[in-house]
C-alpha cells in the first residue's frame, strides 16, 4: 500500500511517501516540505502549495491520502491557515478519487511511538526507526508528514487487515481507539 501523508500548513507543508508491505514493514518513497513565504497572499500561497500537492499526487499515485484532521488551537489564524489548505489538498485527492483519512495528532502519535502524548523528537526518532533512515527527516513537518502516513498504513485498509502480530505502537493505538469510544 501505498500512502502519502501530509503534515498541513501554509509556511511549511510536510509530505511523505511511503509504501507499506503486508508485514507492516515501511520503505520511504518521498519527503519533502513545500514552503510558502509569509508575506505572500494567501490565494497565491494556496495556489503554489496546491500545485506542489498535485504534482507529488501524479508523480507518485498514492493508493491512500492521510492528512492531520484540523484540532482546536488558541492562535485562529494558524487553525485558519492550516483548514485551509487541508481543503485544497483533500479537493487535490479526491479529484483523484484517492481514499482520505484525516488523523488526530494524538492518534499518529500512538501509532508510531505507543504514547499519545509523545514529543517531536520521540515521533521523529521512531519514523527514523522503522524507514530505516541514517538520518531522521528534517524538519519536524516532514517527519509528521511520514508519521501520518505510517499511521494511515497500520491503522486501516488491507495492511492493518494482513494476518501477524500487531506492533506495541499499533496495540497502543487500538487501545487508545477502544477508551476513545
Amino acid at each position: 500500500m501505498r500512502v502519502l501523508g501530509v503534515d498541513p500548513g501554509l509556511t511549511r507543508c510536510g509530505v511523505g511517501v511511503v509504501d507499506v508491505a503486508p508485514n507492516r514493514t515501511a520503505r520511504l518513497v518521498h519527503v519533502e516540505v513545500l514552503r510558502t513565504p509569509p508575506e505572500q497572499a494567501l490565494e497565491l500561497r494556496l495556489l503554489a502549495l496546491g500545485r506542489g500537492l498535485a504534482a507529488l499526487l501524479d508523480e507518485h499515485r498514492p493508493d491512500a491520502f492521510a492528512i492531520e484532521r484540523v484540532f482546536a488551537q488558541h492562535n485562529v489564524r494558524t487553525v485558519m491557515g492550516i483548514a485551509q489548505i487541508s481543503g485544497v489538498a483533500l479537493h487535490l485527492a479526491a479529484e483523484r478519487g484517492i481514499a482520505v483519512a484525516l488523523h488526530t495528532p494524538s492518534e499518529v502519535k500512538a501509532a508510531i511511538t505507543g504514547y499519545g502524548a509523545a514529543d517531536k523528537a520521540q515521533v521523529t526518532a521512531m519514523v527514523t526507526r522503522v524507514l530505516g533512515l541514517a538520518t531522521p527527516p528534517k524538519p519536524a513537518d516532514a517527519a509528521d508528514a511520514l508519521a501520518l502516513a505510517i499511521c494511515h498504513a497500520w491503522r486501516g485498509g488491507p495492511v492493518a487487515a494482513a494476518s501477524g502480530p500487531l506492533t506495541p505502537a499499533q496495540r497502543a493505538w487500538r487501545e487508545a481507539e477502544r477508551t476513545r469510544r
